[in-house]
């Protein structure tokens, strides 16, 4: 089954094609995994090995706007800054969008803003290809549900079959070889309480890639065996602490499969290590003011950077200890 296989099968038979408006445009939140997502059991299209569950940063994330050109080559604008096509990312761009031409000459104009850091660790390809699938949704007019653009999304970068939506999202691992029960669903939970703060130790472009990384721990990593029960038990415990607002199992649990997922890694051949020292000080902050009487959980993905869980009660005390945090409110609809 080839990427486009996929494409096909879903335009074809779960879409509208229509004439191309003058642009298309889309947001799509950011989000953060609070059961990660690590490890593909098929590269071409994205299955994970896993299911996962995330939270969407409600406001954090992409906006892109997409036309069609008259040009030899795509134009891509990220942060208004244009992208050189020879690079990883503008390649691996162009091969996404190979997908979607209505001919192989067609050539796109695409301009992205991102109110995150790129390539550091929040999800910055999960909100940039699911806007995109979402701008491109908007040009052709295909009307498609969410669960198709998720599955479209998903062939770009995984995590983004979570950003099509506001709240808790669970990926579905799905057992089809075509991947077509591999997508997100949102999960029914409010919880405007809730809060994510962004402690952005370095907002560099990360030393080695999260697809790099997540390959090397699969086939290397002597702990991974291990790795897909604790999935299963921690997805358990989190809808279980979702459903009955348990806020400390929740960011427990939260906790304790990030750092499962890092020491994984870390037993993998070259050792994969994201964590600083300023990481690590970090960490140790969270774990003596959690000591001390209040609520705070960190999560950690594929860089340097912690997100801090507490609820809103406990707001001003966090931040008086990490007064740079940028504070989320996940669950409210983005800013117009």
């Amino acid at each position: 089954m080839k990427k486009i296989d996929v494409v096909e099968q879903i335009l074809n038979h779960h879409s509208n094609r229509g004439p191309a408006k003058e642009f298309g445009q889309a947001f799509a939140p950011t989000n953060i995994a609070l059961c990660k997502y690590w490890g593909k059991r098929n590269h071409e299209i994205n299955l994970p090995i896993t299911a996962s569950l995330s939270m969407s940063l409600g406001d954090k994330g992409a906006h892109t706007l997409i036309r069609e050109i008259t040009a030899e080559n795509d134009q891509i604008i990220l942060n208004k800054q244009k992208i050189n096509l020879t690079t990883d990312f503008g390649q691996r761009l162009g091969v996404y969008l190979d997908l979607f031409r209505p001919h192989p000459k067609q050539r796109y104009q695409i301009e992205t803003e991102m109110n995150i850091p790129v390539a550091a660790g929040l999800a910055s390809s999960a909100c940039g290809f699911a806007a995109l699938i979402l701008a491109l949704n908007d040009l052709y007019g295909w009307q498609l549900e969410p669960t198709a653009l998720s599955i479209l999304a998903r062939l770009g970068s995984g995590s983004a079959a979570r950003s099509l939506w506001q709240g808790f999202v669970e990926w579905r691992r799905g057992d089809a070889e075509d991947g077509m029960d591999s997508h997100g669903v949102l999960l029914p939970e409010q919880w405007p309480e809730l809060r994510i703060g962004l402690h952005l130790l370095n907002k560099g472009q990360k030393p080695l890639s999260s697809r790099e990384a997540m390959r090397r721990t699969v086939q290397t990593s002597r702990l991974y065996s291990a790795w897909p029960s604790q999935v299963e038990e921690d997805m358990n415990s989190l809808k279980q602490a979702l459903a009955a607002k348990d806020f400390y199992h929740l960011g427990q649990v939260a906790e304790a499969n990030a750092l499962a997922m890092h020491a994984t890694m870390m037993s993998a051949w070259p050792p994969v290590i994201y964590s600083q020292p300023e990481t690590i000080a970090a960490m140790q902050v969270v774990w003596r003011v959690r000591a001390e009487g209040v609520n705070v959980f960190f999560t950690q993905d594929a860089g340097p950077n912690l997100k801090l869980l507490f609820l809103e009660a406990n707001q001003a005390a966090i931040q008086s200890v990490f007064p740079d945090l940028q504070i989320c409110r996940p669950l409210l609809p983005p800013h117009k």
